[in-house]
């Protein structure tokens, strides 16, 4: 899945990023790593490519443009924004992923998002985490150099007028996300949806607060183990990561809001309030609360009262379940030696005693409903009903997977009916960018949609109103067979129990018949 984040410096060094680029830097301190004799040290692999640069480095394109335009003379000047692209580790192996076609990627999509900047396009072959991930870093000089053409995401005149500062808004953040969702599905790369948002939203401001932590306490940790003395914590948490595990902790007990609000104030201190229909959270000692936004989207109002709505159901079902149980189910019978030598007292013996013998009684009645007369009969019965319910469980599953099968096609088939004009459509329209990025989710849909139908050989496509019987059909098979499963599981559960206390009775049995025996040895 890729990823796009984006930083801005406001470093008045231009060749700072292009430094970073090539040499190896520490990731805590941001420093260069110097060699034995005091050099930067060059990064072992990495592509590097600049954009708009008219022959100059990076850095003196973007002083070039700022001295042409009179701009980014103050310390606190954006001047350069960096973004980067995130490819999946399991790119490289399945889909063929490599250096140099991430770095064409990163060409592209610098060329297509940022025309008019100055550009430096690096790509390297792992993360400071190494995890493995290609990335590509494209870093674009602030100042456009030339006037571009207006694109349906820009929203005044100085995002594509010269001399103007690039604008890194919401909805350019949106059209850089749904762009990386597309370089990716032309590219056969693997790809989530960008622009939903996230259970856990972790900045990058938070995502190093967590690493320089980690260091620091594995740093502690290590003097303290050298000392002989206690470690009593190996995991950093962020004040925020520390809130979503609370959260969550309160999120997973309670059932309504006010018990949710409570809890929280109660155990962790937490202030729940609302506002705009907005829920923050406001932990002890902080005056300013954090806002659901910045903690991910698992924590908004709209998915916490969906959360508790279902708490309140799987209550109520457990409730039922304990108000309605099974008294005729078969239990196993208790090892009571094993027990007393576990250190159980005599009125857990007595307990234990008047349990098997009930036991035995179920397990007897049982035998006598399955005119069962002898081990034989009963080790076959059981065979039998197993026999039966793996039967049953396996159709089940199949007929899981097709009903799957059926819905993933119903939904391509929708698609491809409801967007099949588009194309067409494209070919006439007046404002083709325009038009493309209105319509890029519904182009997306009817893509991916004929990629299947080509990849499963589909060639006359089925009818929506034939799927929808089809699936009713499956569903109705599933139910029927399921429900079949579930007689036979519990036939074979508690016969098989049984078995298992007639073998426990035979097994008490011969530790009496040899301990009697020998006691009658003794007595000769």
């Amino acid at each position: 899945m890729a990823t796009i984040k984006h930083t801005s410096s406001k470093n008045s060094d231009l060749s700072a990023a292009e430094r970073y680029l090539t040499f190896q830097h520490n990731e805590y301190t941001g420093l260069p790593i110097l060699d034995s004799e005091g050099k930067p040290r060059l990064r072992e692999n990495y592509l590097l490519d600049t954009l708009e640069c008219g022959g100059n480095t990076f850095a003196m394109a973007c002083l070039l443009a700022n001295r042409k335009y009179g701009k980014n003379a103050q310390a606190g000047d954006v001047k350069t924004h960096h973004y980067i692209i995130s490819f999946d580790p399991r790119d490289t192996v399945d889909n063929g992923l490599t250096l140099e076609k991430a770095q064409a990627l990163g060409l592209q999509f610098c060329k297509e998002n940022f025309p008019g900047h100055p550009s430096i396009v690096c790509a390297h072959p792992d993360g400071h985490n190494g995890s493995g991930n290609i990335h590509v870093h494209i870093v674009i000089g602030c100042l456009r150099i030339r006037t571009i053409e207006r694109q349906p995401h820009m929203e005044k005149p100085c995002d594509w007028q010269e001399g103007c500062k690039h604008r890194c808004t919401a909805a350019m953040l949106r059209h850089l996300r749904a762009e990386v969702m597309e370089l990716c599905q032309n590219a056969g790369l693997y790809q989530i949806d960008l622009l939903k948002g996230s259970g856990d939203r972790i900045t990058e401001r938070e995502y190093w607060a967590q690493r320089r932590g980690q260091r620091r306490l594995d740093y502690i940790n290590a003097k303290d183990a050298a000392s002989g003395l206690p470690i009593r914590q190996t995991k950093y948490e962020t004040e925020k990561a520390a809130l979503r595990k609370n959260i969550r902790s309160i999120l997973r007990k309670a059932t309504n809001l006010e018990d949710f609000s409570a809890q929280l104030l109660q155990e962790y201190g937490i202030t729940l309030t609302e506002s705009r229909g907005r829920f923050s959270y406001r932990t002890p000692g902080r005056t300013k609360p954090i806002t659901s936004r910045k903690l991910g989207d698992d924590f908004s109002k709209e998915n916490v009262l969906v959360v508790l709505a279902q708490n309140a159901e799987r209550q109520k079902a457990a409730a039922f379940r304990r108000a309605d149980p099974n008294p005729d189910r078969v239990s196993r019978l208790i090892d009571i030696q094993a027990k007393r030598a576990a250190g159980k007292g005599a009125g857990y013996e007595r307990w234990a005693k008047v349990f098997n013998l009930k036991q035995m009684a179920k397990s007897l009645a049982l035998f006598a409903r399955y005119n069962l007369n002898s081990e034989e009969e009963l080790n076959a019965r059981v065979a039998e009903l197993q026999e039966n319910r793996d039967g049953a469980l396996k159709v089940v599953k199949d007929l899981e997977g097709r009903i799957k099968t059926n819905q993933e096609l119903r939904r391509h088939v929708l698609a491809y009916v409801q967007n099949k004009k588009l194309p067409q459509q494209v070919k006439t329209a007046k404002n083709l960018e325009a038009f493309r990025e209105q319509h890029r989710a519904e182009l997306t849909a009817y893509q991916a949609a004929a990629a299947y139908f080509k990849a499963h050989n589909i060639q006359k496509l089925p009818s929506l109103k034939q799927l929808e019987a089809e699936r009713e059909q499956l569903i109705s098979e599933k139910v029927q067979f399921y429900e079949a499963y579930r007689e036979a599981h519990k036939a074979w559960l508690d016969l098989s129990t049984a078995q298992q206390n007639l073998e426990a009775l035979h097994r008490a049995e011969g530790r009496r018949e040899m301990t009697r025996g020998g006691l009658h040895e003794l007595d000769k």
